[in-house]
């Protein structure tokens, strides 16, 4: 069973790699937003996996989130995801995440995953090719 409550918190130091320059997404060399929503991620499917069978796993269905404070690079930064909500039926999983640098909230939002069997998802992709 899913425990509303659970949370998981990662870390990692500002490369000039995680920057919005580097991404793309900006041209400042400052952490990049894309680099944050996959902390966020990370950090919720991390909290989730433990609860899940072997042959199942998680993706990300919806991330609504803001960045709303600068971080330069080699500054440490970290995310926290924590599970708010399971869906009646068990399949959807609600997380609430923020993000942090040295000097305070960078960032916030809400991100839903949906439990999967792996392997059928992966066989469901693939049969996209049309192989």
């Amino acid at each position: 069973m899913i425990v509303i409550g659970t949370k998981c918190q990662l870390h990692q130091s500002v490369t000039d790699t995680l920057t919005a320059a580097a991404a793309g997404s900006g041209l400042l060399p400052v952490f990049g937003t894309p680099f944050m929503a996959a902390m966020m991620e990370n950090a919720a499917q991390t909290a989730l996996q433990a609860f899940l069978e072997e042959e199942q796993g998680s993706v990300g269905t919806h991330l609504d989130i803001r960045h709303d404070a600068p971080t330069p690079v080699g500054m440490t930064v970290w995310a926290e995801a924590e599970i708010t909500g399971v869906s009646e039926n068990g399949k959807m999983v609600e997380f609430r995440v923020r993000a942090w640098d040295e000097t305070g909230d960078i960032g916030s939002g809400v991100h839903t995953r949906a439990i999967i069997n792996s392997q059928r998802f992966l066989e469901k992709c693939q049969g996209k090719l049309g192989k």
